[in-house]
């Protein structure tokens, strides 16, 4: 009898948290790490959600709440997805989840049995093909094409389809791309899935940045299509838009009352409830005429720091990086990179199963760390499936300007440092 099941061994993890031993490691040697490796925005909490917080624990609400999500957050969810999609929801078809992650996989155990198959965008957030395995459902990649700003055409979806679809993430703006979709996209996309798929099937419209936008582009949902509400669940919560990652606030508008309230029992089994004062903090949140300050304050930072680091990238031998139209991170092209410092050639000599652990922006991003101290992440660890000979770096702009100024140097003086990769090489270790 073995001690652990096999299932948990077939599930991932998020490589964003994995490298933080690393960088705590090299700053405790005393260095100066430029951390662009986390998304999670480096504003603090708006002072009015916090003074609600306060408020909150101040009046002993600390207690069991309704396990579906307080009532009061549930309606202000509800309204606020509604208005701003044009479409009509109930409290009764929001359910709160301790942060966003929950209900991807939630979802993915609750709609699909073994066998059935998930469309998920490659490169995407890294859960949506984690989870996949684990549930025992068959992950199908649907590869973002950089050629289309890292999205998709109604076509590249098609392609994919099968008898065995029952659940398709989508996710816009994209982390890690920064991709947005079009209405007129959307509209493709919906008439592909309507014409193809089951009528069973749902769309997981992951709109956790739906907030985070640059150029004067807009969050469409696809939920917004005609024929497309009773199929789809509008993800989001509270950890990107207010800067709150530490408070673990999402929510799920489901297509029905029925499924919402089968995620209330699961809620029930796992978490019994989430903790109401921060419900609370997420409720003034979404109705505060304050908030639209507090973002358009982060969305001009982001903006002013998208512009200058892709800029810098750019301007970097063998880089080739879009301009994002939202989220908070740039995803460079570093191909060129990989072929003038022989990155490919050094990938290619390491053994079989060190291959299998690592790849050849793997190997960029650790040397761009342990050598020069900047923390990025790796094409593989936003979905590993099909993804070889794609070489990519995300790099979160959630940090200072000042700090990305820093970073931007060291990684140039990096791309230029052919003799030292080799030396990172010759020393066997920190490949992955």
């Amino acid at each position: 009898m073995n001690l652990i099941s096999d299932r948990t061994s077939r599930i991932a993890t998020e490589n964003a948290f994995k490298v933080g031993p690393y960088i705590v490691a090299l700053e405790n040697a005393g260095h100066k790490v430029i951390k662009c490796n986390l998304g999670e925005p480096d504003f603090p909490l708006p002072a009015h959600v916090r003074d609600e917080v306060k408020a909150q624990l101040d009046k002993d609400n600390v207690h069991y709440c309704d396990p579906q999500g307080i009532l009061p957050l549930r309606k202000a969810v509800a309204k606020y997805v509604g208005e701003a999609r044009g479409l009509e929801y109930a409290p009764e078809q929001v359910v709160v989840f301790p942060g966003g992650k929950p209900p991807i996989g939630l979802c993915q155990q609750t709609y699909c049995n073994p066998g059935d198959e998930i469309i998920y965008p490659s490169p995407g957030f890294p859960i949506y093909e984690s989870f996949i395995n684990y549930v025992g459902a068959r992950p199908v990649p649907l590869h973002l094409r950089e050629e289309l700003g890292f999205s998709f055409t109604g076509a590249d979806l098609e392609k994919l389809i099968t008898d065995k679809t029952k659940l398709i993430f989508m996710n816009f703006p994209s982390n890690p791309t920064g991709g947005v979709a079009s209405r007129e996209q959307l509209e493709e996309i919906a008439d592909v899935i309507k014409r193809k798929c089951d009528p069973n099937i749902r769309i997981y419209s992951d709109e956790i940045y739906e907030n985070i936008l640059f150029d004067g582009s807009k969050n469409y949902s696809i939920a917004s299509v005609a024929g497309m509400q009773e199929k789809t669940l509008i993800a989001t919560g509270a950890s990107k838009s207010y800067s709150w990652t530490g408070g673990r606030i999402g929510w799920v508008v489901f297509p029905s009352v029925d499924e919402a309230l089968l995620f209330k029992n699961l809620n029930i089994n796992y978490f019994s409830c989430i903790p109401p004062y921060n419900q609370e903090g997420a409720r003034v949140a979404i109705e505060s005429p304050l908030s639209k300050g507090s973002i358009a304050e982060m969305n001009t930072a982001f903006e002013q720091r998208r512009d200058f680091v892709v800029n810098a990238l750019n301007n970097m031998p063998g880089v080739e990086c879009q301009l994002p139209k939202g989220a908070f991170y740039v995803f460079p092209n570093i191909a060129g990179v990989v072929r003038n410092m022989k990155i490919d050639e050094a990938f290619a000599a390491l053994p079989k199963d060190m291959q299998k652990k690592t790849s050849p922006s793997t190997l960029f991003q650790m040397f761009l760390l342990w050598n020069y101290q900047v923390a990025t992440m790796d094409r593989k660890s936003f979905g590993q499936i099909g993804a070889e000979n794609m070489h990519y770096l995300r790099l979160s702009i959630a940090t200072g300007m000042e700090d990305l100024k820093i970073g931007m140097q060291r990684m140039a003086d990096a791309i230029a440092d052919e003799a030292g990769f080799a030396k990172f090489m010759e020393a066997q270790e920190h490949f992955s």
